[in-house]
């Protein structure tokens, strides 16, 4: 048992409303609105608890009102809000409908003269350059019409760690994919200099595909006027209290908080196998180690992890937990039937045995004979055609004059035959004709010959047909003016359908408007398969070539790459 440090019984005492150490900076000092928050837990009209995951009401008082809306309003003509899930210190959030791209999304709105609007906007901003498909994506971040607004993600498949934790505590193996997918994703951002600061259950997710995710990534923490002198350690040290609650299903502070029961007063921070029975001793190690990490250390401790970063480290020295095996059930005894044992229509006599008359041998009748000398003739016939065929072949073969690689083209009535050879690719670059590029340092994995490597665009929602942009693409440099013929392509994905088309480009790095103004030499459109050849009605003369794609297939979550719309290119190989 260990004794917690001075931040940990401030985030205790105020009933989780805000990220364990980041309490205690806060509690020195007034929120960016000039009010120090009390801690005390108000609730709406119907009795709902105030500050929860999506759902609840928190007034604190400010100086700035919220703004008047209410569902049906639209901000900029396209979101149009449905229904405010959470009104709080002059704020509120919704979930809207993104009319452009019929997608819901949720909304953060604020006043334009809110004494946090400025660092709010900061905050999504700075959220959305990260990119990393393991947060809630910030969609838009704008200040129009007096009102300042945040849109991001909104994952109707997804259930918040929140509702998890009601039903139960988790299995040894979920805690632990979700302890590392959470580490390693915090470990990510803090990397680029972005931190949490509220990370409660629920902020945590998993989705249908059994990924965890993230939301409110530096957004929450604005939001609320929430800072720390030390936002790793506060993060680290949330990490720690997500895990002691799946495991144990406790709160690990003195007070109730997010429907979940505190620990005993009084008592200090007691090892999660001491709270309940069967939890697995390596995560409660590793949960005692994030949790005291203000340098009080139970006996049996490793040093504290004060970092994302050191957790992710000590997950690693971990032996990885696995799923349980399937129960697999004996299908039941095989029995033989009344009509299997040919007595069907004939009660048995006790105590005889059934004689089964023996079949005769197979094709011993004349019909039979004569059957076997049909097919023996025609096995006959067969093989002398066969044969025939083969010579003629083998002989048109000796007077040819060709090669493998060769295809007749019709030039003014004149047979001439061509050899056709493959072309050298000298570099590649990613395209980007709108938005962000998809993965520009993975451009050289479509011509290493490496089946397994990749080039891969984002997971869009909406498709096949790309709908955000024009489309996403690669220009190859062949070196030097050639004549290109055909490509072949491999897709990483199939399903659905991919359309791609090969334009004539004029250098490595076209105008992103330049598309629709270059020779196409040839185009795949609404194909399934992996692997797909192109061919030019006649050779285009050009030095580089793009691969445009504006339909992807619909694939699942693999790596750090969502379920969407997506594709990815594993070798391209030209000819001329």
């Amino acid at each position: 048992m260990a004794e917690r440090s001075t931040a940990a019984v401030d985030v205790a005492d105020n009933g989780g409303d805000e990220p364990l150490t980041a309490k205690a900076d806060k509690a020195e000092r007034a929120t960016a609105d000039g009010v120090v928050d009390s801690g005390k837990r108000d609730s709406t009209a119907s009795g709902t608890p105030a500050d929860t995951a999506e759902t609840g009401t928190h007034v604190s008082p400010g100086k700035t009102s919220p703004p008047e809306l209410h569902s049906g309003h639209k901000l900029a003509r396209r979101y149009r809000l449905e229904e405010c899930v959470t009104r709080l210190d002059g704020f509120s959030s919704w979930r809207a409908v993104d009319e452009k791209l019929r997608r819901a999304v949720g909304v953060h709105l604020l006043p334009a003269d809110h004494p946090r609007a400025r660092s709010v906007l900061a905050a999504a901003r700075s959220s959305a350059l990260l990119g990393d498909p393991r947060f809630v994506q910030v969609l838009d971040a704008v200040e129009e019409n007096d009102l300042v607004y945040v849109v991001h993600e909104w994952l109707p498949d997804a259930t918040e760690l929140t509702a998890l934790l009601a039903v139960g505590s988790l299995e040894a193996h979920d805690a632990y994919d979700m302890v590392t997918q959470v580490s390693h994703a915090m470990a990510a951002a803090h990397r680029e200099g972005l931190a949490h600061l509220r990370l409660t259950p629920s902020a945590v997710l998993r989705t249908s595909t059994g990924q965890w995710r993230i939301r409110g990534l530096a957004v929450n923490a604005a939001l609320r006027g929430i800072s720390s002198d030390t936002p790793q350690r506060t993060d680290a040290e949330a990490i720690g209290a997500l895990l002691y609650a799946a495991l144990t299903q406790r709160w690990p502070y003195e007070n109730d908080a997010y429907g979940l029961a505190g620990l005993p007063k009084d008592v200090g921070l007691i090892a999660p196998d001491q709270v309940r029975a069967g939890v697995h001793r390596g995560l409660a190690e590793l949960a005692m180690r994030a949790l005291a990490n203000d340098g009080a250390t139970a006996s049996r401790q490793e040093p504290p992890c004060t970092t994302p970063e050191e957790l992710v480290k000590a997950i690693g020295e971990m032996p990885r937990i696995r799923p349980p095996e399937p129960a697999f059930t004996a299908p039941p005894e095989y029995q033989r039937t009344t009509y299997q044992q040919g007595s069907y229509g004939r009660p048995a006599v006790p105590g005889a045995t059934q004689i089964i008359p023996t079949p005769p041998p197979p094709l011993q009748s004349r019909t039979g004979k004569a059957l076997k000398w049909a097919v023996s003739a025609l096995l006959i016939a067969a093989l002398g055609l066969g044969s025939w065929q083969l010579a003629d072949a083998l002989m048109d073969h000796g007077n040819s004059s060709g090669t493998e690689d060769t295809h007749t083209t019709d030039d003014g009535g004149k047979n001439d035959k061509k050899i056709t050879k493959p072309i050298g690719i000298a570099g590649a670059k990613e395209f980007v004709a709108a938005g962000d590029p998809q993965s520009p340092l993975d451009v050289d994995k479509t011509y290493d010959n490496d089946s397994s490597s990749y080039w891969r665009t984002h997971a869009f929602v909406d498709g096949p047909k790309i709908v955000i942009k024009p489309g996403v693409g690669i220009v190859y440099d062949l070196g030097s003016a050639q004549d290109v013929s055909a490509a072949s392509i491999k897709f990483r994905y199939g399903g659905d359908h991919t359309t791609v088309s090969l334009y004539a480009a004029d250098s490595l790095s076209p105008s992103p408007s330049a598309v629709d103004g270059m020779k196409r030499i040839g185009a795949r459109t609404d194909t399934t398969s992996t692997s797909v050849s192109i061919k030019a009605d006649k050779p285009v003369k050009t030095r580089y070539v793009l691969v445009w794609l504006t339909a992807l297939p619909h694939a699942g979550q693999d790596g750090y790459s969502g379920a969407g719309y997506k594709q990815g290119i594993t070798n391209v190989k030209f000819t001329g």
